[in-house]
């Protein structure tokens, strides 16, 4: 699958198949996310791969009662170790790039596990001290997404997008970028 296509074509997955994901397509899923870029290469990220469905159930009830989760083969939670972060980049560290890079490793989970045929779907809202808990982190270890996988069992319609007129400028805020390119959009889009 070419990558924009990968980007126009994957979505949020919230059912799921009985069906097992295979061992090489979470190696292939976890070394993506490996694979994404981070702020000075730090690689903060650590990745907590649950299959056990107690400890899923335990997760679904951490993330507000999203107990669909449950139903995914795979449960990865992506964690960043805050020290390490800290250490290179101080408070922005910590408070920012920390999220980045861990965002930029889930970006790189979800396109490759549409790539390789499954599901899969961001969590953002838990109570972080719950999934800690849980999966028995450190203190220096901060919960920062939850990625169920498994073979999809629905197949959303495309997402409603904003027009890329109302949310790119040109050079400075509120100046139009789509006048310099009108007809390049068209031959793209």
């Amino acid at each position: 699958m070419e990558t924009l296509e990968a980007i126009k074509t994957r979505r949020s997955i919230r059912k799921f198949l009985n069906t097992r994901v295979e061992e090489e397509k979470l190696v292939q899923i976890l070394d993506a996310a490996r694979w994404a870029p981070s702020a000075g290469n730090t690689q903060e990220w650590f990745f907590i791969v649950v299959k056990d469905k107690g400890r899923k159930i335990q997760l679904a009830e951490a993330a507000l009662g999203q107990f669909w989760l449950v139903d995914a083969d795979i449960v990865i939670v992506v964690c960043c170790n805050t020290d390490r972060i800290r250490f290179a980049y101080g408070k922005r560290g910590e408070e920012l790039y920390s999220i980045q890079d861990c965002a930029a490793a889930v970006e790189n989970m979800l396109l490759a596990a549409h790539d390789l045929g499954l599901g899969a779907c961001w969590i953002g809202a838990f109570d972080e001290e719950d999934v800690k808990r849980i999966l028995r982190m450190p203190g220096e270890v901060r919960p920062m997404a939850i990625v169920p996988i498994g073979y999809a069992g629905e197949e959303p319609p495309p997402p409603i997008r904003t027009e890329l007129d109302r949310i790119v400028y040109f050079e400075e805020y509120g100046q139009s970028w789509v006048k310099r390119t009108e007809r390049t959009i068209r031959t793209v889009i």
